[in-house]
C-alpha cells in the first residue's frame, strides 16, 4: 500500500491556518525507504515539501537509500529543520539478515551515518529492538561505531510484541534459531512480568525488572564512553512559513 498523494496532502495541511508547526517523524510506522522509494519518491517529494514550508523533520530509516536525498537533507539542515538517525539492531550480517531482509547491510547504514556526518547533518544511532539473549550484548559495539562514523546521539528501544505480532516473531524464531528461541522467549517475559507485550505507557519500550535495568545501564555507560547524547540536538519549528498566495486571489 502507498500514500503516492501524501506530498500534495502535507501541502495542504501547511496551508492550514489552523496547522500548528511542529516536528513530523518520518519513518515512525513504517519505513519510509523502502525498496519501492527508489521508483515513486514519495519520500523525496515529501521531504521537499517540508523545506519549502521550513518544517522540522525527524527522519529515522534502516536503508541507505536515504543518501540519495543528501541535497535536501543538507539543505534543512542548514536551518536547523532535520536529524537522521540510522537503526541498527545487529552487526552480524548473518543475524541482520535473518532478522531485517530487504534493508541495507549493517556496514552501509554505519556509511549512512558517515556521509550524514560529513555533511553536517546531525546524525544518530538508534539501536532497535534490542531483543534479550539475542542482540542485547551489542550495544557497546553498536554504539562505538556509529561514535566513530561521527553519529552524536543514540537511542534504543526493547523491543514489542503486540497483537499478531507475537504469534509471527515467535514463530521466525523457533524456525531461524531453535537452540536459542526458549532462552529469548523467557528474557522477553523476564521484563515484561511474566508477558511477551506491555501496553502501558512508560514501560512499552523500556521494560521493567533486573534484565531491563541491566541493559539500560549499559546502553547509559557506553553512551558515556563513546560520548553521544552529550549536546542536545537543536531542531526548530520558528523557519516555518506558511503560503497564502492561493487563498488570496480568492479575493
Amino acid at each position: 500500500m502507498t500514500k503516492e498523494k501524501a506530498p500534495q496532502l502535507l501541502e495542504e495541511e501547511f496551508n492550514k491556518r489552523s496547522y500548528k508547526p511542529e516536528v513530523i517523524e518520518f519513518c515512525g510506522n513504517t519505513d519510509c525507504y523502502q525498496p519501492v522509494e527508489r521508483k515513486l519518491g514519495i519520500t523525496r517529494r515529501a521531504l521537499q515539501v517540508c523545506l519549502k514550508y521550513r518544517n522540522p523533520v525527524a527522519l529515522i530509516t534502516k536503508n541507505a537509500l536515504v543518501l540519495r536525498d543528501i541535497d535536501v537533507l543538507k539543505e534543512m539542515a542548514g536551518l536547523n529543520l532535520v536529524s537522521v538517525m540510522l537503526s541498527i539492531t545487529t552487526l552480524n550480517k548473518e543475524l541482520a539478515n535473518k532478522m531485517e531482509p530487504r534493508t541495507s547491510i549493517p556496514e552501509r547504514r554505519l556509511k549512512v551515518i558517515e556521509e550524514m556526518a560529513k555533511n553536517n547533518i546531525p546524525a544518530g544511532v538508534n539501536i532497535a529492538p534490542v531483543i534479550p539473549a539475542l542482540n542485547d550484548k551489542e550495544i557497546p559495539e553498536i554504539l562505538k561505531n556509529a561514535a566513530d562514523c561521527g553519529a552524536s546521539f543514540a537511542g534504543y528501544e526493547i523491543l514489542r510484541l503486540p497483537y499478531s505480532v507475537k504469534d509471527l516473531f515467535i514463530e521466525w524464531l523457533k524456525r531461524e534459531m531453535p537452540d536459542r528461541a526458549e532462552r529469548v522467549i523467557n528474557s522477553i517475559k523476564s521484563i515484561r512480568g511474566g508477558k511477551l507485550n506491555e501496553t502501558e505507557f512508560g514501560k512499552r519500550f523500556t521494560g521493567e525488572g533486573e534484565l531491563s535495568e541491566t541493559i539500560k545501564n549499559l546502553f547509559n555507560l557506553s553512551c558515556r564512553k563513546y560520548k553521544l547524547n552529550t549536546t542536545r540536538i537543536k531542531i526548530t519549528n520558528e523557519p516555518f512559513r506558511r503560503n497564502y498566495a492561493g487563498q488570496l486571489e480568492l479575493f
